[in-house]
């Protein structure tokens, strides 16, 4: 079983706040570009590639609105509150202190019964997702991205163009943030490196764990070190490589 060594977080001075200004900045900026630009058609390959980026900014932004919730966008917690909830609502509607209450419980218990992100009655990909969609889903989420949806159309863009631009890439961010940030990480058996968070990390480099999740992949040591913020999870998984192979050689060297 691994013995987790401890890790402080480094200052975040300004770049946790530039961070999240440029995923916000991204995300609104390319949402308004597709759904104002002409031309666009549906067989298009470069219209499809646009959908799957804007998915991944998506992504992104949730990621933005949970480094909030561990206060790792900035020191003052206002300035937290105030990036989370703006991202949380622009994402889906969702509940900024709602999130932070369950999102608490997680880090409390991973996997355990009372973790609002984990099925502890099916591991199955399908109905893990529609439990932890229906415990995270409400009306008044759902009233206000319909809110949402009804003013696009009103300010004249056409119902088709709001489907394809944002509200696929909402649901396929939500996948993406599901299946590489719940799912993969939390799912059982637990094996040893997983202890004693109940987590597993990506094996793959980090390009691959910028593209899946913005490195939220890097799971074991998100729990680990939740002051981290996601684009500093990188150097966590190095270091906790390089750990790994000293204990090797060492005991090799025995």
């Amino acid at each position: 079983m691994e013995t987790p060594v401890p890790y402080r977080a480094a200052p975040l001075g300004p770049w946790g706040v530039l961070v999240a200004l440029v995923i916000v900045g991204a995300w609104g900026g390319h949402l308004a570009w597709l759904l104002t630009s002409p031309g666009w058609a549906w067989d298009a390959p470069l219209t499809w590639l646009h959908v799957v980026f804007q998915a991944w900014l998506c992504t992104g932004l949730f990621i933005t609105g949970h480094d909030a919730m561990h206060g790792t966008v900035a020191r003052p917690a206002w300035v937290n509150e105030v990036v989370g909830t703006i991202a949380c609502f622009l994402f889906a509607g969702l509940s900024y202190r709602r999130l932070v209450l369950n999102h608490r419980a997680h880090h409390e218990h991973p996997t355990g019964e009372t973790d609002p992100d984990f099925s502890s009655r099916t591991q199955s990909f399908w109905p893990w997702l529609g439990t932890f969609m229906v415990r995270y889903t409400t009306l008044p989420q759902l009233g206000v991205m319909a809110a949402k949806f009804n003013i696009l159309v009103y300010l004249g863009v056409s119902q088709p163009r709001v489907l394809l631009f944002w509200v696929l890439p909402a649901v396929l961010g939500t996948l993406q943030l599901f299946y590489f940030g719940t799912y993969l990480p939390h799912r059982r058996p637990d094996t040893p490196d997983m202890a004693p968070h109940h987590a597993r990390t990506l094996p793959r480099n980090h390009l691959w764990a910028m593209l899946s999740c913005f490195f939220f992949g890097y799971h074991w040591e998100h729990h680990q070190s939740p002051g981290t913020p996601w684009w500093r999870l990188w150097r966590l998984k190095d270091s906790r490589t390089e750990q790994a192979a000293r204990a090797v050689s060492a005991r090799d060297a025995m």
